[in-house]
């Protein structure tokens, strides 16, 4: 009861008794599976070598591999998942932390259960990435294969509207960002579009359909300060990978002019086969650059405020703070500068040095 898992449930609870009937929100964040994998009785020896899953990787995946790629295929953490026995020794561990997860997340239901709070209380079960395990030749997270950038999602909505659709499993694109508006929107705010840059997930909880739902979903990785980008020789700035993905294809980009790679999920579900440089994909490849410019193009930065507040802007001045993009008198009504004109105004930059 004193390893991480328990101990942040234990947390957790105490942290929502001393809310009391005030709202709250709770990240409760396990660290496990994180490596390292010490594994707490009876978590320890649970499962075994025989109950884990075939790996997924093949010889072909190691010819010629695209260059950051090949690169963490090779690393240290790479090549020890290329060893069967680690492998058999890692992933039981591993099964056996997710499993002291679920029995803590139980036990954490059982307390909102027994409090009345599961009736008005939203959770939402997902994580920050999975794990390689040997899969790809690779170990931990890093790149953009299913297994280390697809995460589960699972939300559980308390209000009656959302029993139509309580079970089922929505096939829409959704991406990590959207979780802010969801919550925003849950509490009965507003969400503010031009400073969140997710959508909220409710309208699929309630049946509905959004208007106009993202046709692709976006991931980032900048590796700049691994080893892996001093090998390649590349600057920081070109140290970045970015993924474009559809209902069918994963596009991946790779800045410092090195070459894509491009992957057919309707029919190499496993991500085995590279098809950039194979004849044939060239206008798949032309739209995922250009959904990846049209991302790039988005308005991210501009969080001052909304586009209704601009709008209801347009072609107006304020009287308060200083008048900008103005010429000559005529633009302002001479009420507004009267008491200005033909003051002198000290210049600080212009005063002689005592």
């Amino acid at each position: 009861e004193d390893s991480e898992t328990p101990w942040l449930t234990s947390r957790t609870i105490d942290f929502i008794e001393e809310q009391g009937d005030q709202p709250w929100c709770a990240h409760v964040s396990y660290i496990k599976p994180h490596w390292p994998y010490i594994v707490p009785a009876p978590y320890h020896d649970m499962y075994g070598h025989n109950q884990i899953q075939p790996v997924n990787r093949t010889e072909a995946e190691r010819k010629d591999a695209q260059p950051v790629f090949g690169q963490y295929m090779n690393n240290g953490i790479g090549r020890l998942y290329h060893r069967d026995e680690v492998r058999a020794k890692v992933i039981p561990a591993y099964m056996g932390l997710i499993k002291q997860c679920d029995d803590q997340m139980g036990r954490l239901f059982a307390y909102l259960e027994e409090t009345g709070r599961m009736d008005d209380t939203l959770i939402v079960i997902t994580s920050d990435h999975g794990d390689y395990l040997g899969d790809h030749w690779m170990g931990e997270k890093s790149l953009f294969h299913d297994c280390s950038v697809k995460v589960p999602l699972i939300i559980y909505d308390p209000s009656e509207v959302a029993d139509a659709t309580r079970g089922t499993v929505c096939e829409e694109l959704v991406e990590s960002i959207d979780l802010v508006a969801t919550f925003i929107e849950t509490a009965g705010g507003e969400v503010p579009d031009h400073i969140v840059e997710g959508r909220s997930l409710l309208p699929f909880l309630h049946g509905g359909e959004p208007e106009n739902w993202r046709e692709f979903a976006i991931s980032e990785f900048d590796y700049s300060a691994t080893p892996m980008a001093a090998n390649l020789g590349l600057s920081p700035r070109d140290a970045r990978l970015f993924m474009v993905a559809d209902k069918r294809w994963k596009f991946w980009h790779a800045e410092g002019g090195l070459r894509p790679m491009l992957f057919d999920m309707e029919n190499d579900p496993d991500e085995l086969t590279d098809l950039a440089t194979m004849p044939g994909h060239e206008e798949i490849i032309e739209l995922m650059y250009d959904r990846l410019g049209q991302w790039a193009r988005r308005f991210s930065q501009r969080t001052a405020i909304s586009d209704p507040q601009i709008l209801a802007a347009r072609g107006k001045s304020t009287r308060k703070g200083v008048l900008i993009n103005l010429y000559d008198g005529s633009e302002v009504a001479p009420e507004l500068t009267m008491r200005y004109r033909d003051r002198k105004i000290p210049q600080n930059h212009l005063k002689p040095k005592p």
